[in-house]
């Protein structure tokens, strides 16, 4: 930051303030005529260049006491408060008074007093002042840092004054005309730009014996730290191992540490971090932490002792952090153990002989902190040692057990449980690099005896206050999350010592039931019972993994859980609460607790487990496919799941092979494989080449080292599917489209392509390499080369005749559909025209009688002529009718409403017996004899 752009961050100027200045300024007077003006607080007239013209004259013996009154007079002018544009020529007059304390100690009081207005208010008479002025400022605060050099104890605790009356600004005691105080961020804004703190840091190596002068230069340090500005600074000034390294210093008042280790919080949080542990990671300051901290251990007692110890020991965690910190050589790390077990374990060190902690806050933060430390040291595999010989394992198996009513009282009930909960996490990171201690201890006992605690129906009233409580208020969840960690942690070290004897124990059926008990109960916290379900299942896979026994107990009760668990609704993969890591834990299981055991493959299969995969591989979730599919593959080698896998169908009726297909496609399309909108071949000679092979150049590697055709193979899922595709044989597919057809080509070549692409890749790096084959080598690779390029070329061949031949079928499909849509128009036509000329019969009387001529004609041409003797002839149609209609003697009106006619029992007894409603049945009447009637024939 510049000194203008600090200035402007201070205030800017007021809009439409012109300079009315436009002189240039030659000395700087301040002029007062009145009393009255004195009254109100003007300056009066002073020639500051007057008095460093004086104060710099050496020649004359007896100008000492003139100079000393001149100074004297400047101080009174300036009681008030200094202006901006005086204070270049003001700290001028300072420094020369300075020089002159060596050989003229009457000017002690003269640069002392002229401190004291330091801490005065600045004033500016133009709001531009702050930034014209900067530059002048900045080097006159700086000025300050410098004068810690005189080697009189009064000066340097007045500029610590000084230097902290910045932060506590106070208006001035008396309003000056025409001046206003400058902005109270002004002379911090300042100091940074001048770089006060490096300088002040710097001085601190000139008191190393003078505790006053020293605690006032930690104080204004203390301040300046407050500034990331300013702790850069004294990170480059190594204030943090210089600070640190006088930590343990005498100081009746503790003042001291308290100040210092404020500054190296400051340091920490607002400078570079790794540069400050880096600072404080030698051994002087290490062994300077130690002291202060077994100090305030074992003698400090106030409660402002206790928050300063644990201060201390959040700063030696924060140093730990750093492998290359001597933590070991300097007994620190001993100590902290000690301190850590002292309570649980039993010791004759007489560092802790008479120690005990109350149930405070502060003593409950240390023995968190002592715990969190721990877990930071015993990265560093020289810690070990020290950490058997500490019986950590022990003590923190100590919290592993079911809370009981403490004798005395130690800790409450939540103090205890966060102290628990604690404990059991450091065992996590403890336990698996201490496996002798955790198997003396009966490690696997005890955890295995408390989550059969955290599992049954005892009142216990969980706080879920702390960090490791999350999620487990009014229940044991967090208690079970955490010992199933621990049990994960020990299983996944593949030990099989530790295995064995969780079996023995009945680990995989306790937590088949565990897994099955969380089921049944509906929980609100949803995302820790999804991280229980999560390691269980991870614990099983560790324990079942290559043991076929383990698998037989695993059994149908297992199956059933993952069945469950794959049931999930596909929806919930989303919510982001931990969905994801349980169906991951689940297919881990798959692998490990399942395949390879065939009563419980054919059990998933019965359960239609494979149709469960198949569902989860048609959501398209790249993060699971490759794991499905290793699955799949491994499913395939028994007999019965092809025709599960054949009787799988999708949405639309979707086969798997055909959703295959589609994710080969897909794949494909990722990693920019070469293909035409068809999906055919383009490139015949490499028709598997990936976008990332194509920028790739063949380099020669050494024979152990996979090359890129080869990595290729384990990056995508294009194997496993070719890999399942095949072992379903690749005829007789069921519900595959052309398209389908046409990329099946490919996956069935897969193989050959694949090593045709190999051999490329070898001879390609003999060229590189500029060997010479002998012919014989030469011609192979040629065939090779030469077979693999047929290959393709032939497949793609086959693809353009499927092509072809779909394109034929589409057309005369096409052909069909027009030909029954022509058919379907005719039709209508022939319908309309019927029922065109249907209304011309009803509607015109003559195209009636035209049409019913011609109907009889018809009948009558289509009669046989001759007719037999003696034949009697019987008319069947009705003359007189104007109707071209077939018609008989008998004619049913299928137009008129049954309510209308009284229905079929109109004429029956029955309809006489009912009341007629809004006329009911028509009436019965007598029988009347029919005019004009045909006579009956009888039938011949």
């Amino acid at each position: 930051m510049s000194v203008a752009e600090a200035a402007g961050t201070s205030e800017v100027p007021e809009p439409g303030r012109r300079n009315r200045s436009g002189s240039p300024r030659q000395i700087p007077v301040v002029g007062v005529v009145t009393e009255d003006e004195d009254a109100q607080g003007a300056f009066k007239t002073m020639d500051l260049n007057r008095v460093i013209k004086l104060l710099e004259e050496t020649d004359k013996d007896d100008l000492e006491e003139e100079q000393l009154k001149s100074v004297k007079k400047l101080v009174q002018c300036y009681q008030n408060g200094l202006p901006l544009r005086d204070l270049a020529q003001i700290f001028k007059i300072l420094n020369l008074c300075a020089e002159k304390i060596e050989n003229q100690p009457h000017f002690i009081e003269s640069a002392f007093n002229i401190l004291k207005l330091c801490g005065l208010p600045f004033l500016k008479k133009k709001v531009s002042d702050e930034i014209t002025y900067a530059e002048d400022t900045a080097n006159s605060i700086a000025l300050l840092g410098e004068l810690m050099k005189i080697p009189n104890s009064e000066l340097r605790i007045q500029i610590c004054k000084c230097i902290v009356d910045f932060y506590h600004a106070e208006p001035p005691k008396k309003h000056i005309t025409g001046y206003q105080q400058a902005s109270s961020s002004y002379k911090i804004k300042m100091a940074e730009v001048g770089g006060l703190a490096k300088k002040m840091v710097q001085s601190l190596a000139l008191l190393e014996n003078q505790l006053v002068e020293k605690l006032w230069v930690l104080k204004a340090l203390q301040h300046l730290s407050t500034s990331e500005v300013n702790c850069t600074l004294m990170m480059k000034a190594q204030a943090a191992s210089g600070i640190c390294a006088h930590l343990n210093d005498p100081d009746p008042s503790g003042q001291l540490l308290f100040r210092s280790s404020e500054i190296l919080w400051n340091l920490l949080e607002k400078s570079s971090k790794e540069e400050i542990i880096q600072q404080l990671s030698n051994l002087e300051c290490l062994l300077t932490l130690k002291e202060v901290f077994k100090n305030l251990f074992m003698r400090g007692f106030s409660h402002y002792d206790r928050q300063l110890r644990n201060d201390i020991l959040v700063i030696t965690t924060i140093i730990a952090q750093n492998p290359g910190a001597p933590m070991i050589e300097c007994g620190f790390t001993r100590d902290l153990i000690l301190f850590a077990t002292f309570n649980e374990v039993k010791s004759q060190n007489p560092l802790v002989k008479g120690l005990k902690l109350s149930n405070s806050y502060e003593d409950f933060e240390l023995k968190k902190l002592l715990f969190n430390i721990i877990v930071i040291l015993c990265k560093d595999l020289p810690t070990i040692q020290l950490l058997i010989d500490g019986k950590v394992i022990l003590a923190l198996f100590t919290y592993v057990k079911k809370p009981e009513k403490q004798k005395t009282i130690e800790w409450s009930a939540a103090q205890y449980e966060e102290l628990q909960l604690h404990a059991i996490a450091t065992l996590s990171s403890v336990a698996p690099l201490l496996t002798e201690e955790y198997m003396l201890c009966q490690g696997n006992a005890r955890v295995l005896a408390f989550l059969q605690w955290c599992e049954s129906e005892d009142s216990f009233f969980s706080h879920g206050n702390s960090y490791h409580g999350t999620g487990g208020r009014g229940n044991k969840f967090a208690q079970m999350r955490y010992s199933l960690r621990l049990l994960r942690a020990m299983v996944y070290l593949e030990d099989e010592t530790i295995n064995n004897d969780l079996c023995e124990k009945g680990t995989i059926q306790q937590l088949i039931g565990i897994f099955k008990n969380i089921i049944k109960s509906h929980d609100k916290e949803e995302a820790i019972v999804l991280e229980i379900q999560s390691d269980i299942l991870l614990i099983l896979s560790g324990l079942c993994e290559h043991h076929i026994p383990r698998k037989e107990i695993f059994g149908t009760e297992g199956v059933d859980i993952i069945l469950h668990v794959m049931k999930t609704d596909p929806m919930k993969f989303q919510s982001g609460l931990g969905y994801n890591v349980l169906l991951f834990s689940t297919l881990d299981s798959i692998w490990c607790c399942i395949l390879g055991c065939y009563p419980l493959e054919d059990y998933f299969l019965e359960k239609e487990g494979i149709f469960l995969l198949l569902d989860l591989l048609a959501l398209n979730q790249k993060k699971f496919c490759n794991l499905v599919l290793g699955i799949m593959v491994e499913f395939c080698d028994n007999p019965k799941t092809t025709a599960h896998v054949n009787a799988w169908r999708g949405k639309k009726d979707q086969t798997a092979a055909s959703l295959l297909i589609k994710l080969w496609r897909k794949e494909e399309k990722e990693l920019g494989v070469k293909r035409d909108k068809h999906g055919m071949i383009i490139d015949t000679k490499k028709p598997l080449f990936t976008s990332f092979q194509e920028e790739q150049k063949i380099m020669p590697l050494p024979a152990n080292c996979p090359t890129i055709a080869i990595m290729d193979v384990a990056e995508n899922i294009r194997a496993k599917i070719y890999a399942v595709l095949g072992k379903l044989d690749f005829e007789n597919l069921p519900g595959l489209s052309a398209e389908d057809f046409v990329t099946l080509c490919i996956i069935h070549r897969y193989l050959d392509f694949k090593i045709g692409e190999i051999w490329n890749e070898i001879y390609e790096e003999i060229k590189l390499e500029k060997l010479r084959p002998v012919t014989t080598d030469k011609k192979i690779l040629e065939a090779i080369t030469t077979a693999s390029e047929n290959i393709g070329k032939m497949v793609a061949s086959l693809q353009s005749e499927m092509i072809e031949s779909q394109a034929h079928q589409d057309v005369q499909n096409e052909q069909k559909v027009y030909a029954k849509i022509q058919a379907t128009h005719k039709q209508r036509e022939l319908a309309s025209k019927s029922w065109e000329n249907f209304l011309a019969r009803t509607s015109n009387a003559k195209t009636l009688k035209k049409a019913k001529r011609l109907q009889e004609k018809a009948i009558e041409s289509s009669r046989y002529s001759g007719q037999p003797p003696n034949a009697i002839f019987h008319r069947t149609d009705i003359k007189g009718l104007n109707t071209t209609v077939p018609s008989g003697r008998v004619v049913t009106v299928e137009s008129t409403p049954a309510r209308l006619l009284g229905g079929p029992l109109a004429d029956t007894d029955i309809a006489l017996k009912k009341l007629p409603i809004r006329g009911g049945a028509l009436q019965r009447v007598r029988a009347a004899k029919t005019v004009n009637e045909p006579k009956k024939i009888a039938p011949t």
